[in-house]
């Protein structure tokens, strides 16, 4: 008999369980060996960008392993999040809201993660149903932008994402964020380059130890 699917809350479940997002912008020979050391490094969650040659096939051929979710980011219209989904994603992202998306990733149930920034748009998108918003660009912001937002709007469950490091992660979360998404702050782009994956591999165990740290005090 083929294996159930994961539902959208267990994905959920998923990304609140680890808490941390790790982004590849990678063309597709390069995702399997950086996803093999993040694994490693005991990073379980995986978006791959539809930035890059080949992300279709790169989600499809890390759809049937066990130890990882994987989903799909930078997706801007539902033609796309769909592609997506019928390769494998169990999570779609988006840097910007659209309510097609939302709306074409609620019928496959698959979770949604809409980008925004300002207050009016975050509560855009929680209101259109999307089950995580990503807080995208949090450089500018700050883990107190988090908190502040949180303060009159506390059902919110945020994803920062852009300026997050593996040194600022866990004040994020102690700001009250879902999870965080780090792209080249956790995949060096130099380590690739000398396919230093043990880097990545250090990189990753560091953060999960301070995402760890914070269990508790959030």
């Amino acid at each position: 008999m083929p294996t159930a699917q994961p539902s959208r809350l267990q994905t959920l479940r998923a990304i609140e369980q680890e808490r941390v997002i790790a982004v590849i912008r990678f063309d597709d020979t390069l995702v399997h060996p950086v996803v093999e050391a993040l694994s490693a490094g005991g990073i379980r969650i995986i978006e791959v960008t539809m930035t890059k040659p080949g992300a279709l096939e790169a989600i499809a051929g890390l759809a049937g392993r066990r130890e990882i979710v994987v989903g799909a980011g930078t997706v801007l219209d539902s033609e796309t999040a769909r592609l997506a989904i019928l390769r494998g994603a169990k999570f779609v992202v988006a840097p910007t809201f659209s309510s097609s998306v939302v709306e074409l990733c609620h019928r496959y149930d698959i979770a949604a993660v809409p980008g925004a920034y300002t207050p009016m748009e975050v509560l855009r998108a929680w209101e259109a149903g999307a089950d995580l918003v990503k807080v995208f660009p949090a450089s500018g912001l700050g883990p107190g932008y988090l908190k502040e937002l949180r303060g009159p709007l506390p059902d919110l469950r945020l994803v920062p994402t852009g300026g997050v490091t593996t040194e600022n992660a866990g004040e994020f979360l102690a700001a009250g964020a879902f999870a965080v998404g780090l792209g080249g702050a956790l995949v060096e782009r130099e380590a690739v380059a000398q396919r230093d994956f043990g880097r990545i591999t250090e990189r990753g165990r560091q953060l999960v130890g301070r995402i760890q740290a914070t269990r508790g005090t959030t």
